[in-house]
């Protein structure tokens, strides 16, 4: 059987055994903080055994994609090296939600292994709970019970955390060996040749805080097998087991490690040699980056992120082991989507944004990787008997060039070298630290009631909500002032049993407002979710009230309708953005706050102005028309599809949805709060666009009476602008003025530009109220004029630029004259000139230009001339060849040392250097002593 035949035969076995069959979901989970990734089965269905979610099924089958990379499935550094640990994995598998038990599930999985799949009975071995005597006397049914063997809580009892749902697993493990005889001892013993291929996990208990176990009143089966390994096994049946199973030679693996093959031209021999090492890490590596990819994530700096970044570089790093120096890694991910995409068709349908995401990675890390190893290298060669490489050199090849700790560990592995991983993460805690006071502090301020609500959204997203779920009602689609009952207060959280106050989700931030208690406001700052929940934070701790106590919920209706604008407008720019740039945009992350909004969205390439400006108008057009919302509250998911509305990869949905329309231009998931009418938006604005990350980019945008307070800080900033080239005019004709008929410049030309300036200065009134079509009108003539001001001022700074170039020029020529006699005046040392004065210059460029002038004339000597430029002093030294040669003297020396006189610094070539110094009060001090100064240099 070929492994798509495996994969559909499960999934058909398990159909006709009436199982609902559910599309994996993706591997980057929505609304699961504890998860980088989804990294099991189960992952989907987790609410369903928290009791904080249901399904329209209660037998359900799968094949789920999942990575392992981190936390206790952290087994980078073996994928490649050995025959069955990936980053990405299949994992098939079944489910019952209070339905069927241990009876059917122990009695289909032998049925599907043994006699669908001609597993020989005789080479597996059972597993069961210690305690399990129920499923111990199932299994006796299929299996001689001396193949039963029962193992304590580590082996066979999945716990969810430390409390909730758990219960005894069962596990069918299968020999490997040649002749079939692995004895009881090697099973669960971590043996390759005696493995695990199917876990049945029995969910019946639920784990308490004291430790204890108490009866679930329904009992779950979740199960799951490791599709790569029951394909090699399927595999080595072929040759009746005489073949050991390697996951890498099923047609899983092999279709892409025939492509790195032929891109590098290098034969897979399928040894433990460095270069088939290296085609089973790329072959890995490109299945996780592309299902990543493909599913939203992005590499960056910091979570799944930095996950997907580190194995992207490690991947790469290993092309060099088959001599690729050039991106090869996104030429991968056409084969894959040749294998895959007819069971995980998201991967064709975002095949060019994975593409050029991973060549832009690879091209970036190529441009550090080669120097990066040169300074591996370098550190190694001065490391003498040490075997440890320090951790402040891995930390310089992590932070300037993107090695990650774990590829510079790999690169002392090959050395027999140790990395000092100690000292590497004290400077990363360090370097965070950094970072963290950074953004408090470098934003301004924070206000008391953002400090507080900072501190309270962890408490309140940990409530303990299921005690109130059931009671709990959120009205705010239709309110925004309702009474209620007090269910829970601590202090300064608040849950009543009806609220209009919608909790921070989506992207929308949560409202604020007021609670009134017996005449006595409370403000609340902030909303947050805990399960389906709305927990109010407060500004302040609130008193002790009895529950049940009678409440008066107010939401800033202000601050709401300011939010809800932004958030429909949200919508209408994600459907304009696919209508200009195309459909492969989708959205990667959003804020929608009070005063913006921010939308992260996949595209490769920056958004030119004048696609920003094609958004813009569509947006403002559907503003226009007056849109009417279409608010379809809690519709089928089924239903919704059909709609046609749009979905977004990463998200978790349940059975029910909320779909947002606004005619047929869009249509989305949504379960936020939006305007009853387009018209409402009043107007839209894009502040910003910039890169987020790798194949991510940013719109900030604005809407209503913020887009007019934009158009008035655009024009003050414009009228900043004239006031430069206006600057830029006046140092123009003062050069002018000083060069006479010099000046590259007629009078005529020069006095003429403030008169051409004039025609920028006349600057509309800003609208007074929000209309759309006026607004529009006002930003696209504002664009323009700034467009072409900024054209003029590249103008005038070519025109400043060549009347400085003449202006230095003809300082030069006068500054001849004054050279002479300075050489005139030149004292004598050791039978040699000595120079040293104050001279007028623009720039240090010009000083220089001095300086060789001055070389020129000396003869044999040295020479030192100092300008004040800028509040700081500029100098240059020379030094005739010939005394470079007889006396030692070199004018980088000599002129260092009158830089350190002055506080400052620099250097240069034996006959000519520069160096500049902070201390102006000094220079008169230094000049007066450069004589003993060179004194002290000869034969030095």
């Amino acid at each position: 059987m070929t492994s798509r035949e495996i994969r559909q035969s499960f999934l058909d076995f398990f159909k006709s055994k009436q199982h609902t069959i559910v599309h994996s979901a993706p591997v980057i989970p929505h609304g699961d903080p504890t998860l980088l990734f989804t990294n099991a089965g189960m992952n989907q269905f987790k609410e369903i055994f928290l009791g904080t979610g249901k399904r329209d099924y209660t037998r359900a089958a799968d094949t789920q994609k999942c990575i392992r990379v981190s936390g206790k499935h952290n087994d980078l550094e073996e994928v490649g090296r050995d025959t069955y640990h990936h980053t990405l994995f299949e994992m098939l598998g079944n489910w019952s939600f209070g339905d069927y038990y241990k009876e059917e599930a122990i009695a289909w999985a032998w049925e599907l292994l043994t006699e669908r799949w001609k597993m020989p009975k005789e080479r597996l071995w059972i597993t069961v709970y210690k305690t399990d005597d129920e499923a111990a006397r199932i299994w006796e049914k299929y299996i001689d019970p001396s193949r039963i063997l029962r193992f304590g809580e580590k082996e066979n009892f999945w716990e969810m955390g430390d409390t909730g749902p758990c219960g005894p697993c069962s596990e069918i493990h299968i020999d490997l060996t040649q002749r079939g005889d692995a004895p009881e001892a090697m099973v669960n013993a971590g043996s390759p040749e005696l493995i695990e291929i199917w876990n049945l996990v029995f969910i019946q208990y639920n784990r308490n805080a004291d430790g204890s176990l108490t009866e679930l009143p329904a009992k779950h089966v979740d199960t799951g097998m490791g599709f790569e390994r029951v394909c090699a096994v399927m595999e080595s049946m072929k040759s009746d087991f005489k073949r050991f199973p390697s996951n890498y030679d099923s047609d899983v693996f092999t279709p892409i490690i025939d492509q790195v093959a032929k891109i590098s031209s290098v034969e897979y021999k399928a040894s433990h040699s460095d270069t088939d090492v290296a085609m089973r890490v790329i072959a890995d590596h490109i299945r996780a980056l592309t299902f990543a990819i493909g599913d939203g994530a992005s590499p960056s700096n910091e979570g799944r992120g930095y996950v997907l970044r580190r194995i992207l570089r490690r991947a790469s790093r290993w092309g060099r082991k088959l001599d690729l120096r050039e991106p090869f890694m996104y030429k991968l991910v056409q084969t894959l989507v040749d294998t895959m995409s007819d069971v995980f068709p998201e991967i064709r349908e975002h095949q060019t944004h994975i593409e050029r995401v991973i060549k832009s990675e690879e091209e970036s890390f190529n441009q550090t990787l080669d120097r990066g190893l040169e300074i591996f290298e370098q550190t190694v060669s001065e490391l003498k008997q040490s075997k440890v490489f320090p951790g402040e050199a891995a930390f310089k090849l992590y932070d300037t060039f993107g090695f990650p700790l774990d590829l510079t560990q790999l690169l002392c592995s090959e050395r027999s070298l140790t990395v000092d991983a100690t000292t590497f993460a004290q400077l990363m805690d360090a370097q965070r630290e950094r970072s963290r006071d950074s953004k408090l502090h470098g934003g301004g301020d924070i206000s008391e009631a953002e400090r507080i609500a900072a501190q309270s959204k962890d408490a309140a997203r940990q409530l303990p909500s299921d005690l109130f779920e059931k009671e709990f009602q959120f009205l705010g689609y239709d309110l925004t002032e309702t009474r209620a009952a007090i269910l829970a207060a601590e202090k300064n959280l608040v849950v009543l049993n009806a609220t209009p106050f919608y909790a921070e989700s989506g992207g929308q931030l949560g409202d604020s407002g007021e609670i009134v208690i017996d005449g006595k406001s409370f403000p609340v700052i902030d909303t947050q979710k805990s399960g389906k929940v709305h927990v109010h934070i407060l500004g302040a701790e609130l008193p002790t009230y009895s529950a049940r106590h009678e409440a008066q919920a107010k939401v800033d209706p202000v601050r709401r309708y300011s939010i809800i604008r932004n958030h429909s407008a949200t919508h209408l720019m994600h459907a304009a953005l696919r209508q200009v740039l195309g459909n492969h945009v989708h959205q990667a992350g959003s804020l929608v706050a009070q005063e913006y909004l921010r939308f992260d969205f996949a595209h490769f390439a920056k958004v030119t102005d004048q696609e920003v400006a094609a958004i813009e108008e569509i947006v403002n057009a559907k503003i226009s028309e007056g849109i009417a919302l279409q608010h379809h509250r809690a519709i089928p998911f089924d239903e919704a599809k059909k709609m046609g509305a749009l979905m977004f990869f990463g998200d978790k949905y349940g059975d029910r949805v909320n779909v947002v329309q606004f005619g047929e231009f869009s249509k989305e998931f949504c379960g936020g709060i939006h305007v009853k009418n387009t018209s409402e938006i009043g107007f839209f604005k894009v502040r910003t666009e910039a890169s987020s990350a790798s194949g991510v980019r940013r719109v900030e945008a604005l809407t209503h009476d913020h887009a007019l307070e934009y158009l008035k800080l655009q024009n003050k900033s414009y009228r900043e602008r004239v006031e430069y080239a206006y600057d830029i005019i006046d140092a123009i004709q003062s050069m002018h003025n000083e060069l006479g008929v010099s000046s590259p410049f007629s009078n005529e030309e020069a006095l003429g530009l403030d008169t051409k300036l004039r025609r920028f200065e006349d600057i509309p009134e800003v609208p007074a109220s929000i209309v759309t079509a006026e607004l529009t009108a006002e930003f696209a003539a504002q664009r323009a004029r700034f467009t072409a001001l900024e054209n003029y001022i590249l103008e005038l700074s070519e025109k400043k630029r060549l009347i400085e170039k003449e202006s230095a020029k003809a300082a030069v020529q006068n500054a001849g004259g004054s050279l002479d006699a300075m050489v005139a005046a030149a004292q004598q040392v050791d039978g040699f000139r000595v120079v040293s004065s104050r001279i007028a210059a623009n720039d240090a460029d010009a000083l220089k230009s001095l300086g060789d002038t001055l070389r020129s004339k000396i003869g044999t000597g040295v020479g030192l001339l100092a300008s004040v430029i800028d509040d700081k002093v500029s100098l240059v030294c020379v030094v005739s060849d010939d005394l470079i040669k007889t006396k030692n003297l070199q004018a980088g020396k000599i002129v260092g040392a009158v830089a350190k006189q002055l506080n400052g610094g620099g250097g240069g070539k034996p006959h000519l250097a520069t160096a500049g110094g902070k201390d102006v009060a000094k220079l008169d001090d230094a000049l007066n002593g450069f004589v003993q100064t060179v004194k002290g240099m000869v034969n030095g």
